[in-house]
């Protein structure tokens, strides 16, 4: 494991080097998710490929870079000034990325983002020349004219249930984001998986300053410029960031190729790895 530095704050990433020596392949995550999110992904292309995996700032073992009174803040003062003031921007959180592959020595990587880790790769690709290909799954270009996170699902996103603990409140937000009939099939992994967001997930603060990045992203007027082969994948059941946003990408970039995963939810590349994993691994043998 190894850390960049970019104004002052330090990013924690991991790079496995694999025996083939592939081009390296970079997992960006989304909203308050750690490294967990991406280890079916990983697992799958690390005998192939090199896997670069940083914790996104204020996620993981990544420094938060907020202003050392936020932190202290009352929750509803706290938000409100991050939101207003102090809030991350998926520019910086690209220009933390580009810190991470100069500090490995990555020339050229395909990168893979899901959700606001969609985001960070569209304005990566857009203003630095690295990236080689992208894998996009359940994002937005953002802006207007995309459809944005339906209101019932942003009130579980982020509400805090009174009374509740630290796993019954982790619990209730990633209801819309799996399929109810895959967590009643997976009780165990479930479980498994609230204490791999105990460990690994970003810091409160830090998530609502990653949320207030979200809001604010919009390239929509400028992916006509990119020319990086890129995959969309979007679960046609994704109550987080609606489906219909996977064929706005695909109108917008030139190059770009759309498959929807039928029924899946916004976490789709977990309840449906195997799926995802071939079509991952099929796109980037082709660009290789």
């Amino acid at each position: 494991m190894s850390r960049a530095i970019r104004d002052g704050v330090s990013i924690y990433y991991g790079y496995d080097e694999s025996e083939d020596g592939g081009t390296p392949v970079v997992f960006v995550q989304g909203l308050g998710y750690g490294r967990w999110m991406w280890r079916w992904q990983r697992e799958a292309v690390r005998d192939a490929f090199d896997v670069v995996a940083p914790d996104n700032r204020g996620t993981g073992q990544s420094d938060a870079g907020l202003p050392p009174l936020v932190p202290r803040l009352p929750r509803k003062l706290r938000a409100l000034l991050i939101f207003k003031l102090a809030g991350y921007s998926i520019g910086g959180l690209a220009a933390d990325l580009e810190a991470v592959l100069d500090d490995a020595g990555v020339r050229e990587a395909h990168i893979v983002g899901a959700s606001m880790g969609g985001m960070i790769a569209q304005r990566y690709a857009l203003e630095y020349t690295r990236a080689k290909t992208l894998t996009l799954c359940c994002t937005s270009h953002g802006g207007p004219d995309a459809a944005p996170v339906p209101e019932e699902t942003q009130e579980f996103i982020f509400d805090v249930p009174k009374g509740a603990s630290e796993r019954e409140t982790l619990r209730h937000r990633m209801r819309p984001a799996f399929n109810e009939r895959f967590t009643n099939r997976n009780p165990h992994l479930m479980d498994r998986i609230i204490e791999w967001r105990l460990e690994q997930d970003a810091t409160e603060p830090a998530r609502e300053a990653q949320a207030a990045a979200v809001l604010d992203f919009d390239v929509s007027d400028r992916l006509s410029r990119l020319r990086v082969p890129t995959l969309i994948l979007h679960g046609t059941d994704d109550q987080v960031v609606p489906a219909v946003n996977g064929r706005l990408l695909k109108e917008a970039i030139p190059d770009a190729r759309l498959e929807r995963i039928e029924g899946g939810s916004h976490l789709f590349f977990i309840e449906d790895a195997d799926r995802v994993n071939e079509e991952l691994l099929a796109f980037l043998d082709e660009h290789e």
